[in-house]
């Protein structure tokens, strides 16, 4: 596989590189990420033959969407695809709009360490879409956005509050919104961007998605979308785009992160991490490699996204995603119970 090579999306009918460049780290998260390094990451993803970026209102608080669409906006505009998502709308008091309490932090969100001085607020009802996607346009200053993700709508992510969100975006009209955009062209698909599977599972009841971004949960570490809910997106035509695969950098043993799922490795994760770094010492191949490529196993997969904060970053994950891995890497894994059989 090539990071350039591309898979077309079945109901959106665009192509995508194999991996995309996730733009979250860039900004700030778990640390600051100068400007300099961020326009880097961006400019040797391009330069890696990655067509792919996503991005999202959320990262560093409208910063990603800014510096991507900065770089983006002076290529061909028919040479790349883009996704970012909506139900946050960055928001800041002045007279006429007080804002609410900022609710509790749930245990996705790390927070930021150089993101722009703006509130986020939850909304995914009709009008909030679509201000979103406004917003969005303006803050890339591109002429086309591909694909929209629900962002982190769950139980997990909203606890008490998710019913309130869950209504609004089926029976206030997000998803109508969401429709009427596709159906006007204006772009070519959308979807959930989440970590939380069983939450697509219950779109697809509600809607016809076109491709979801599932984070963290189908990686060597987190197997919990393999049994059911693979099967059934590959069933329904919904393309999936893997992200999380390192599951917050613990998989990228390089970087001497030991943080699972935004938060501190718990030791049973540790361990298991070590018995993976065993059996892929076995084959000479990295732990990363492993971690990237594994999700492309499924037919189900359509690309990984995969973050950086630097040139060098992107650049090794490129050589991770390329290099060849033999099959009996992924049956030993396998017959030791460390990943589920396909």
């Amino acid at each position: 596989m090539k990071a350039s090579d591309k898979k077309r999306l079945k109901r959106a009918d665009i192509e995508l590189t194999l991996i995309g460049m996730g733009t979250a780290p860039l900004g700030g998260l778990y640390a600051p990420v100068a400007t300099a390094d961020a326009k880097a990451a961006i400019a040797a993803a391009w330069d890696a033959g990655i067509r792919y970026f996503d991005m999202a209102p959320m990262y560093g608080l409208g910063r990603c969407e800014h510096l991507s669409g900065e770089f983006l906006r002076e290529q061909d505009p028919d040479a790349f695809h883009i996704s970012t998502k909506v139900g946050r709308l960055m928001t800041f008091e002045r007279p006429g709009r007080t804002l609410p309490p900022e609710p509790p932090k749930n245990e996705f969100d790390s927070g930021w360490h150089n993101g722009l001085p703006f509130r986020e607020l939850f909304d995914y009802s009709y009008d909030a879409i679509l201000r979103s996607y406004d917003d969005s346009r303006q803050r890339t200053g591109l002429g086309r956005l591909d694909i929209l993700f629900v962002h982190d709508i769950g139980r997990v992510t909203h606890g008490a509050l998710h019913d309130h969100h869950w209504g609004a975006l089926t029976k206030g009209g997000g998803f109508r919104a969401l429709e009427e955009l596709k159906a006007s062209g204006l772009i070519a698909g959308f979807g959930l961007g989440v970590n939380e599977w069983q939450v697509i599972s219950d779109a697809m009841e509600e809607t016809d998605l076109d491709c979801c971004l599932l984070a963290g949960r189908y990686t060597l570490l987190d197997g919990d979308a393999a049994e059911t809910f693979l099967p059934k997106a590959l069933a329904r035509d919904v393309d999936l785009v893997i992200g999380g695969v390192f599951n917050s950098g613990i998989l990228a043993s390089t970087s001497g992160r030991r943080k699972f799922n935004y938060v501190d490795a718990p030791e049973a994760i540790v361990a298991k991490v070590e018995k993976l770094e065993e059996v892929c010492r076995r084959f000479d191949v990295p732990l990363p490699a492993a971690a990237i490529q594994y999700p492309m196993r499924h037919p189900a997969s359509t690309c990984v996204v995969i973050g950086a904060k630097t040139a060098a970053q992107v650049n090794g994950n490129v050589a991770w995603f390329e290099q060849a891995i033999p099959d009996e890497l992924w049956r030993t894994l396998e017959a030791e119970g460390l990943i589920p059989p396909l």
